[in-house]
């Protein structure tokens, strides 16, 4: 996987595989350009260039498929700005505001590393 990710990886990993499908492509743009943004800010430990000379590290698989799930979240989330989804005959559910398996993927919140100033 490469960085940053693409839209079609994301909505590979949506399980939205119809070619023709488009209808929520904007969406997923935006959603996917501020998880980038967003990841590139909070790991800014990572060379998101392809600068040969910079010893920091490239971005691994796990940050890579990490910034998808974490766009993926944010666009099913945006269905349900009070944190509540309904779920028919079994009531309604709270959705958690963080998610510790994405955190873990992007090395973020508690699962982030010492870090030196």
């Amino acid at each position: 996987m490469s960085w940053p990710p693409t839209l079609d990886d994301l909505k590979l990993d949506l399980k939205i595989t119809e070619p023709d499908d488009v209808r929520d492509d904007a969406v997923l743009e935006v959603q996917l350009d501020a998880a980038v943004a967003f990841v590139e800010r909070v790991r800014s430990d990572i060379d998101y260039t392809e600068d040969e000379v910079n010893p920091q590290p490239k971005p691994d698989p796990d940050l890579v498929l990490g910034t998808i799930r974490l766009a993926g979240r944010w666009f099913t989330r945006r269905r349900s700005p009070d944190a509540l989804v309904a779920m028919g005959e079994l009531g309604s559910a709270r959705i958690p505001s963080f998610d510790p398996d994405i955190e873990r993927l992007l090395g973020i919140g508690r699962y982030r590393g010492p870090v030196f100033a």
